[in-house]
């Protein structure tokens, strides 16, 4: 079949993307269209320049020291870490290559900061199109192109479907990234009383709540707000804060969105699975996307 591909942001588990665009190829369908957003953007560009095979190489190698070193901070300007060095290695990896120019469509999605829209890249420069789409706001660095400010494509896209719309294919493949887990507790509001809040905290201080601790294992902190709060978890930084607010955020969005615009087939890799930030953990995350997205082309006969 032919297929029409959008791969949605998430950080380090869009590795999971490269699993779930192998499972395609070996079941012998045809990926003749791509659109993304953030790491979605930069693993579709990666597949439509035909480099996503290099760029898998260079990830498999990844360490955390190598991630930490890619990872230089940035104490002045609107963003905690700059992506000059980890630029620098996928324009050697991708190269120097135009959108217009690709053997296939693609479109990387990012959001304009000062028209509160989001922006689709059709044409012009691959890598300045990633990189404008992977700037996830306060962590990153954000980028200024024909008077825009541009950050993240999933602050208002996570999986953009629309973009695929276009497309005259036999079957659209949405791989998102911000799956729930069962044991997970979401959904609609929970009412409970502060009441609760004040005695939890207080019977319960150095026991990080179980589905916080899915998320952050930590120590807790010894201290609280009054009294009234159960601990902070240690590891619960300003990164860790925004990435988790950003997930938060855009599951809501993609909800929304994709009840609209559902995809035919849609492979969904847990939120749980991975940090935004753990780039040094390539084979798993590539393997657990091969397996999920088999585990759904078979439910479907795809």
């Amino acid at each position: 079949m032919k297929v029409s591909l959008v791969l949605g942001s998430g950080g380090a588990r869009g590795y999971a993307h490269i699993g779930a665009i192998e499972e395609l190829a070996s079941r012998g369908h045809e990926i003749v269209a791509v659109a993304g957003s953030s790491i979605g953007a930069l693993m579709g560009g990666a597949y439509a320049a035909g480099k996503l095979d290099d760029l898998t190489k260079v990830a498999k190698r990844l360490t955390r020291t190598d991630v930490l070193m890619l990872a230089r901070p940035s104490l002045t300007a609107p963003g905690l870490i700059k992506l000059d060095r980890v630029m620098h290695l996928l324009g050697r990896i991708i190269g120097d290559v135009r959108i217009e120019e690709l053997p296939m469509p693609f479109t990387a999605v990012a959001t304009d900061l000062f028209a509160r829209r989001e922006i689709w890249f059709h044409d012009g420069p691959l890598l300045a199109a990633i990189r404008a789409s992977i700037s996830i706001p306060t962590i990153f660095e954000p980028v200024m192109l024909d008077h825009r400010l541009l950050v993240d494509g999933g602050l208002v896209n996570p999986l953009p479907m629309e973009t695929s719309l276009r497309w005259d294919t036999d079957v659209t493949v949405a791989v998102s990234l911000l799956g729930r887990s069962h044991e997970r507790e979401f959904g609609g509001a929970v009412e409970m009383s502060s009441d609760q809040m004040k005695e939890s905290g207080r019977a319960g201080l150095g026991r990080l709540p179980e589905r916080l601790a899915e998320v952050l294992p930590s120590r807790a902190r010894s201290r609280t707000a009054d009294g009234l709060f159960e601990p902070l978890p240690d590891d619960l930084g300003i990164a860790s804060m925004t990435t988790m607010t950003l997930d938060v955020m855009q599951e809501r969005i993609q909800a929304s969105r994709l009840a609209v615009n559902p995809p035919d087939v849609h492979v969904e890799i847990p939120a749980s699975a991975a940090t935004t930030f753990d780039f040094n953990d390539a084979h798993r995350l590539i393997e657990l996307g091969r397996k999920l997205a088999a585990e759904r082309f078979d439910e479907v006969g795809l």
